[in-house]
C-alpha cells in the first residue's frame, strides 16, 4: 500500500468515527452531557473531553511532537482532566462546559486534518509504543485513532440507552 493509500484509510478511519459520534451528540442537550448513571462511571462530557484530549495525542503528539499551535488546540488543565486514567467528575461544577468541550474537540480535529496529508512517508513506520493498532509504529497510531473513538462512541451509545434514548443507526 503506498504512503498516499496509507494516510487516506487513517483519515477515513478518523472521519468515519467522528461522523458516528457527532450523531450520536446530536440531540442532546446540556443536563444529558453532565448525567451521571448510577452506578456513576463515565459521563458524555468526560466521554468527548477523552477522544480530543485522544486525538491529539494520537495524531498530532506521537506524529509530530509538541507544536507551537498545541497551546492554542487545549489547555494544559483540559489535558489533565481527560487524560487516559482520569476518574470523570461526578459535579458537574468541575467539567469545562458542554460548548467549551465541543469546540477544543472541533479545533483539534480540524488541526489533525490539516496536518496528516502533511506527515512524511517514512517518519510513519519509525517505531511507537503503545497505544496502537495492528503496527507497532506511528502509522499504527493513526489507525488506532479511529477506533479508539469508536470504543468511546459505544460507551456514549450505551449512557445514551441508560437515558432513555433511541439508538443511533
Amino acid at each position: 500500500m503506498s504512503l498516499s493509500e496509507r494516510l487516506q484509510l487513517a483519515i477515513a478511519q478518523i472521519e468515519s468515527a467522528r461522523e458516528y459520534t457527532m450523531n450520536l451528540l446530536q440531540d442532546l442537550n446540556d443536563d444529558d452531557w453532565f448525567w451521571l448513571p448510577d452506578p456513576p462511571f463515565t459521563t458524555i462530557a468526560w466521554q468527548v473531553g477523552h477522544l480530543a484530549m485522544a486525538e491529539y495525542g494520537l495524531c498530532l503528539f506521537r506524529q509530530r511532537g509538541r507544536a507551537e499551535i498545541d497551546s492554542e488546540l487545549m489547555s494544559g488543565a483540559f489535558r489533565k482532566k481527560f487524560m487516559r486514567g482520569t476518574t470523570p467528575p461526578k459535579d458537574r461544577a468541575d467539567y469545562p462546559s458542554r460548548a467549551e468541550i465541543l469546540e477544543v474537540l472541533q479545533r483539534v480535529h480540524r488541526q489533525v486534518l490539516s496536518e496528516l496529508p502533511g506527515f512524511d512517508g517514512t517518519a510513519l513506520d519509525e517505531p511507537m509504543d503503545r497505544p496502537y493498532f495492528c503496527y507497532p509504529n506511528r502509522y499504527g497510531s493513526l489507525l488506532f485513532a479511529g477506533h479508539h473513538e469508536m470504543i468511546h462512541a459505544g460507551q456514549i451509545g450505551m449512557l445514551r440507552r441508560l437515558m432513555g434514548r433511541p439508538p443511533v443507526a
